[in-house]
């Protein structure tokens, strides 16, 4: 068996990894490598990895509890078999593409907007694990943003003006930022809003880190207007160009990513045309940001 091999890539915090066949349980000690190696970059890289459902899942369960069910609209218009696997796709229940009026597709273009993923429910997610069976010719990458950096980036003084924020995280605010306000009364309830830091002290390396997301629409102690304000600045200072890295999709990649330390998006690609299958795993982490080190 080969060793699992670690390279860099992109600005610094993105990783290829290779060594590893995901299709085969991990030993302990490669679990931990692999989770040693999200602790020191935040975005890894697996390519050429042709798993199935029960395989990308049993992958993720390496790394501690995985969420119950997806945060989506239509929840009974179901595709996949497992509740546990996120369907990031443009097909609908039968396996077409998604129409262009289709409520969910008017809901999943709120990936295209920066956000970490399950931020606003009160445990929000670890890592996220993306894999892709099916990729179209041209767009739809997938760019990351890495939020330490941002952070250590700021003036000292605006440090110490962002520490102690807390922000307010909901589905319904991020969609709303598109025009999106078709939900029902069940979905308002289910996706109403949850308290998280603004800034986070990421457990595996030590270092703080900017907690944004798209999913902000207010943030405790400011008018709303001046909040949003201040979360678009900080999105625009966390998403320059030198903190962002864009992944370009080969079929069977699989990429995981760090949401307590970077922010990631979906880039166009005509999605009336062309199937993109891209099957999520997420992984709940230990405790709300409010309940964890500042």
């Amino acid at each position: 068996m080969r060793a699992m091999q670690v390279t860099p890539i992109g600005p610094g915090f993105v990783a290829e990894i290779s060594g590893l066949d995901l299709r085969l349980p991990l030993s302990p000690a490669q679990a931990a490598s692999v989770e040693g190696a999200v602790d020191a970059h935040a975005v890894l890289v697996f390519r050429d990895q042709d798993l199935d459902d029960d395989q990308q899942i049993a992958f993720g369960r390496n790394f501690g509890p995985l969420e119950a069910e997806p945060a989506t609209v239509d929840l009974h218009k179901r595709r996949l078999a497992h509740a546990q696997m996120n369907d990031i796709s443009n097909l609908d229940e039968h396996g077409r593409l998604l129409a262009a009026d289709d409520r969910r597709r008017m809901f999943n273009l709120g990936n295209r907007l920066w956000h970490s993923d399950s931020s606003f429910k009160a445990i929000p997610a670890k890592y996220s694990m993306l894999h892709a069976r099916s990729v179209p010719p041209t767009g739809g990458n997938t760019e990351f943003a890495d939020m330490r950096a941002a952070w250590d980036a700021l003036p000292t003084a605006e440090q110490d003006r962002l520490r102690d924020l807390v922000a307010e995280h909901s589905l319904i605010f991020s969609r709303a930022m598109l025009g999106f306000d078709a939900f029902t009364p069940e979905e308002r309830l289910k996706f109403a809003p949850v308290p998280q830091r603004l800034v986070r002290r990421h457990p595996g390396s030590g270092r703080l880190s900017l907690y944004l997301s798209s999913h902000i629409g207010r943030i405790r102690g400011m008018e709303v207007p001046e909040a949003l304000a201040l979360v678009r600045d900080l999105t625009e200072h966390a998403t320059q160009r030198h903190f962002v890295h864009a992944h370009q999709w080969r079929r069977h990649d699989l990429v995981l990513w760090d949401n307590r330390c970077t922010l990631h998006r979906a880039r166009p690609f005509e999605d009336t045309r062309y199937p993109r299958d891209m099957r999520r795993v997420t992984l709940m982490d230990s405790a709300s940001s409010l309940d964890q080190a500042a």
